[in-house]
Formats: structure tokens, C-alpha cells, sequence
């Protein structure tokens, strides 16, 4: 049995507001006729009589004084729909799904995040943090809307990326640990020290080995930490020293040195969405000032 449409019903209940089908008609713009067939094809899904004559008015019936209220829930809640929709189509709210790892969220994001809500405060930002493959798999799924990862990474075909920075790789050593009148350091340079990296798997640790690789060295870690900020913790304690992004630096920190690496060493940050994701107004703001953060200085 097909259901009752929007219109039957709303018709439905003008006529019981006015008394009258030829008055409901008028005021839903429609021809006596029309509004008369749309009662009668609404009575025979129904299976019931629901409005009948009396003292020259059409009044509900019994079934039709039942149907009153669930047909005007029906209409409200159709114009709480249309109010959800319009909100979105003309960019007051949003919902945004971005995916990125621990050191962008912590200095990077931010800034942005406060900008978005400024600028938009009905857009709501979800993150979620971890290593770049996972995190692509999770934009490809469609459970993320975008990720902002480190290059090179492996991007299945339905993925698109856009640079939008490069993240220096330097060198953070203890104070006591910093070779003398050496303003940059190469790989041989960390011979015998203690090295405290990222955990393997990351695609920061993997462009780190990769330059050791190209100086015939092996890095051998002492500790292989997910925590960019435990890292750096540890080397200003003396516990040892570290190769990290300038992102995640921030400035100097306390106890500790910074150094360039010989040949110098970066990463690329890459926004990345799917190609055919539909770029609404929240995600085009976010994505907008991502570009820009990625743009600074520094």
C-alpha cells in the first residue's frame, strides 16, 4: 500500500482549518478539482472516511480527528528539514572531518581552528590523529573529509594532494651533546651519540632514515616515540638527541640546541582529498586556511 504523501496530507488539514475544500484550495493555490482528488486518493490509502458534511461544513470524522496531529508532525517536521538544509546551502553550519598527525595538530591547527572560528562559527572541525597511510585509508573510505600529511605518501587513485608547505627537518641536541663550531650537522655527526626518534612507520621517520641511508648509516635508536613533544622533553633532560621538524619546535627550547642539517633535509605537508569530494562551503574555508598557515613564514 502506497503511503500518504506531504501534500495529500497538507491538504488534508487545510481543509479542516477552513472548513471548507474550495476554501483549502485557494489557499494552497490549487484548482477545487485538484484538492478534491488529493482527498479522495488520501482517503483510499487510508482505507477510511475521513471528512464528511455537516451544516454545509467539511469536518473530520473520527478516523480524521485521529490523523490531525501525526499529519501536522509530518508537516513540521518537513520544515525542520528544509530549515536543516537551508542553514548548510547558505553556509551557516557545517560539519568537517580532517584527519592529520599528532605535531600538525598541536602547532599547526590551532591558529586555524581559531581563524575558522571566527569566521564561521556554526562549522564544526572533527579531528582525528595518526600516521599518514591510516589516516589516507580513512579519507579514501570517506570516513575523513580531508587529511593534512607529511610527503612522499601513497595516494590510491581516487585521491588528489596539495602542498601547501615545507617543514625543515633539523637536528635537537642536549646543550651538552652539541658539537663545538659546527653550525650544521651531517649524519656522521651523530655517530656514537644516543638517538631518540620517531616511531618507525611514520613517514617523517622514514624520510629521517633515508637521509642517514644516503650517508651509508643505519640509525640505531635508543627510543622510538610516537610523541614529538616526549621527544623533546627527553633530549632537553640529556637523554639524548633527536632529528625533528621545525613545525614542531616552535622556537628555542630550554636545555636544548638547535642545529640545520648538511645536506639540508624537509618534509612536504600536503593537503589531501578525495577528487571527487563535494567541497561545501566549511571545507573550502578549512582547506582555504590550511593553504595560508602552510604559506607563513615559519
Amino acid at each position: 500500500m502506497p503511503d500518504p504523501s506531504l501534500r495529500q496530507l497538507r491538504t488534508f488539514l487545510s481543509v479542516v482549518e477552513t472548513g471548507g475544500v474550495t476554501a483549502a484550495a485557494q489557499a494552497l493555490g490549487l484548482t477545487q478539482p485538484a484538492a478534491s482528488q488529493q482527498l479522495r486518493e488520501l482517503e483510499r490509502i487510508m482505507g477510511v472516511r475521513l471528512l464528511e458534511r455537516v451544516s454545509g461544513r467539511s469536518v473530520p470524522t473520527a478516523a480524521g480527528r485521529a490523523l490531525i496531529e501525526p499529519a501536522r508532525r509530518a508537516q513540521a517536521a518537513v520544515a525542520d528539514a528544509v530549515a536543516a538544509a537551508t542553514t548548510h546551502r547558505l553556509g551557516e553550519v557545517g560539519r568537517v572531518r580532517l584527519g592529520t598527525g599528532a605535531t600538525a595538530c598541536i602547532h599547526l591547527l590551532p591558529p586555524v581552528l581559531a581563524e575558522l572560528n571566527e569566521r564561521m562559527p556554526g562549522l564544526e572541525v572533527i579531528i582525528a590523529t595518526g600516521n599518514t597511510p591510516d589516516i589516507l585509508r580513512r579519507v579514501e573510505e570517506g570516513d575523513l573529509d580531508a587529511a593534512l600529511v607529511t610527503l612522499p605518501a601513497s595516494l590510491g587513485r581516487s585521491l588528489a594532494a596539495t602542498r601547501i608547505a615545507t617543514d625543515a627537518l633539523v637536528a635537537l641536541l642536549p646543550e651538552g651533546m652539541a658539537p663545538a663550531k659546527r653550525p650544521a650537522l651531517a649524519a656522521a655527526d651523530f655517530e656514537g651519540l644516543p638517538l631518540i626518534l620517531y616511531e618507525a612507520g611514520a613517514n617523517t621517520r622514514a624520510i629521517i632514515d633515508t637521509w642517514f641511508r644516503r650517508a651509508g648509516l643505519v640509525p640505531r635508536p635508543i627510543m622510538e616515540l610516537g610523541s614529538v613533544e616526549a621527544i623533546k622533553v627527553l633530549v632537553a633532560g640529556g637523554r639524548g638527541c633527536s632529528v625533528l621538524p621545525a613545525l614542531a619546535l616552535g622556537g628555542d627550547v630550554a636545555g636544548a640546541v638547535v642545529r640545520p642539517l648538511r645536506p639540508a633535509l624537509a618534509r612536504q605537508l600536503a593537503v589531501v582529498v578525495r577528487k571527487e569530494k563535494v567541497v561545501d562551503r566549511g571545507l573550502g574555508r578549512l582547506l582555504g586556511a590550511l593553504k595560508v598557515a602552510g604559506a607563513r613564514p615559519g
